[in-house]
């Protein structure tokens, strides 16, 4: 993504950054992507900026597959999912909606201000806005954009059935449909926001999920808690190989 803007990047480092980045989002979530562009412009020497923007393209291609997988789930359980999301009191539905309403007003006159303005700090800002935007736009100048597609969904491939391969584990949940498997990651995926990394979320939501299939309650438990253990401790693993690494790489190579 970083080609188009003129820059060739060293695997490696492109690999331990984004490691990095899932052990940091344990800790702080949405952190990990500042660390990550933090530690890749100061290893290959480009500008913070473009390469956030990168990093937010790459964001936004998640985006839409992950509302693509909830599209399918709907359309799969739609009873069911209605159910689960929307049993609650119609005021919270209200208050989202006033709340992107005041948000997309304030984006407005935010740029707005941003155009017009020859304040020296706005004009900072407008160059960094600036950084951003050719960094998001890189994906539709990549000479690979084929590959990046491809892959992007060969990820999101493997995260399902990663997902999907855990009910194997148990034989309470052995038999449960494909359906079943795309509503728990739905879910799960949704949980990862409430906390640092799913902690005590994840396993409840999925839980959760898992037990409208009939499933009873501790074996739904316990494979939320498989799901997320294993997760977890790959990340910390590779995670915190690629944190002591990152800088020994780098430093033999300069």
């Amino acid at each position: 993504m970083l080609e188009p803007l003129g820059y060739k990047t060293r695997y490696a480092n492109s690999v331990m950054t984004v490691l990095v980045a899932y052990l940091v989002n344990l800790a702080i979530p949405r952190a990990g992507e500042i660390a990550r562009a933090t530690a890749f412009s100061k290893y290959e020497n480009i500008p913070f900026e473009k390469t956030l923007g990168t990093i937010v393209s790459e964001r936004i291609a998640d985006v839409i597959m992950l509302f693509s997988i909830i599209a399918a789930a709907f359309f799969l359980q739609t009873e069911l999912l209605t159910k689960y999301f929307f049993s609650e009191e119609k005021s919270n539905s209200n208050l989202l909606i006033y709340l992107a309403i005041a948000t997309t007003i304030l984006g407005f006159l935010f740029f707005k201000l941003l155009k017009k303005s020859s304040n020296p700090f706005v004009l900072k800002v407008q160059n960094f806005v600036y950084g951003l935007l050719q960094g998001i736009i890189s994906i539709f100048r990549m000479k690979k954009k084929w590959p990046f597609i491809f892959h992007t969904f060969f990820i999101w491939t493997m995260y399902v059935l990663m997902f999907y391969v855990v009910k194997f584990a148990l034989p309470e949940t052995a038999d449960l449909p494909f359906s079943a498997i795309i509503v728990g990651f739905v879910v799960g995926g949704l949980s990862m926001a409430l906390t640092n990394g799913g902690l005590g979320t994840y396993p409840i939501f999925v839980a959760s999920a898992i037990t409208l299939y009939g499933v009873s309650e501790n074996p739904a438990l316990a494979f939320g808690w498989i799901m997320w253990t294993a997760q977890t401790i790959m990340v910390i693993t590779f995670g915190g190989l690629s944190f002591i690494f990152l800088p020994i790489y780098n430093r033999k190579k300069a």
